[in-house]
């Protein structure tokens, strides 16, 4: 295949590229760095399936250019990152909406399959556990800022759906529940990166909130398997999947376990919510998926578990020792077996 990555240059986009390119598929990265990085993709420039743009996914003639070349498009380009939604909200709104319409209706024009990325927070404050993607959505109230970022991936959803009922466009909307990997940025806020971060240093880990939240973290080399299982099935059309892993633990009870397994001193330190992100800001309780739907679509079955994720990265960032970018052993399903590859 050659296939279009939308914010390729993310945390992501960069691992998906990898894992395509080493099956033997071509790499066209659309992104403007905003929150990606050329450090990211450095590595994957020696393929000769591989190019790079730089520019933004609302930018519709190069949009269009880009198309034309590819067969699949994995449209991951949002603005993330709960820091940056709740300090660029207009920006955070625009570029979610602005670029998933430019995709999709390019896309609709050449009948090409689009991945859309979407997230857990669409879920917002429902009360109903595991989530399932089937359930009713619960969103806050307009004037928590958070909400605008669930609403406009909510917004995506809605229009790919209409695209695939009104043009027969084949899409698949995945809604991602916290991926953690090598190259994740701890600038936007990422809870395990900052432990990690701060615990080497020695310093406070910081809980924002009472730390009782509980979320479901997933080791980004499962989540790449999913999607690459997803666009080989074709009972995936059309399709809201969510993502994730299952198992759920507490924002505290993390701390504590990168605390263990650093061997680090630091104490931890509460922080209200609202004197970090403002008194706009509302937080989701609990966040656990139901990964059925995925399992039977594609027989998917988490790998990594919180353990094993946690001394990984802590070994990615660790000071002494060298990254684990080229060593991710990232699965993924070969386009002509029903064979795990590393």
């Amino acid at each position: 295949m050659r296939v279009l990555i939308t914010g390729g240059a993310g945390f992501i986009g960069s691992h998906l590229a990898e894992a395509l390119l080493e099956r033997g598929d071509e790499v066209v990265i659309l992104d403007d760095l905003s929150t990606g990085s050329l450090q990211n993709i450095a590595d994957l420039t020696m393929w000769p399936g591989f190019s790079f743009t730089i520019g933004s996914v609302t930018h519709e003639p190069l949009v269009a250019d880009l198309m034309d070349q590819c067969d699949v498009v994995f449209h991951l380009a949002a603005a993330v990152g709960v820091r940056l939604v709740m300090n660029a909200p207009v920006h955070t709104i625009e570029t979610n909406v602005g670029g998933t319409e430019v995709v999709l209706r390019q896309a609709a024009g050449r009948k090409k399959l689009v991945v859309v990325a979407s997230t857990s927070e669409v879920y917002g404050k429902g009360t109903v556990f595991p989530f399932r993607e089937d359930a009713d959505l619960v969103l806050g109230q307009p004037t928590k800022t958070r909400w605008g970022y669930a609403t406009s991936k909510l917004i995506d959803e809605f229009l790919a759906l209409a695209y695939w009922q009104e043009q027969q466009l084949p899409v698949i909307v995945v809604r991602f529940f916290n991926t953690v990997g090598p190259r994740q940025s701890e600038r936007y806020g990422m809870v395990i990166p900052n432990f990690v971060r701060q615990a080497l240093a020695g310093e406070s880990l910081t809980v924002h909130g009472t730390g009782l939240q509980t979320r479901s973290f997933t080791w980004v080399g499962d989540v790449v398997w999913a999607l690459l299982a997803l666009i080989a099935e074709p009972r995936s059309i059309g399709q809201v999947v969510n993502i994730g892993h299952g198992a759920e633990v507490s924002i505290r009870q993390l701390a504590e376990m990168v605390i263990a397994k650093t061997g680090s001193t630091s104490p931890i330190r509460y922080v209200p919510h609202h004197e970090v992100f403002g008194q706009n800001f509302e937080d989701m309780s609990r966040r656990v998926p139901d990964i059925g739907k995925l399992q039977q679509l594609t027989g998917y079955k988490p790998r990594v578990d919180l353990d094993e994720i946690l001394e990984r990265i802590i070994d990615y960032w660790s000071p002494e020792l060298p990254p684990l970018a080229s060593t991710l052993e990232v699965p993924f399903l070969h386009p002509s077996t029903d064979l795990y590859v590393h």
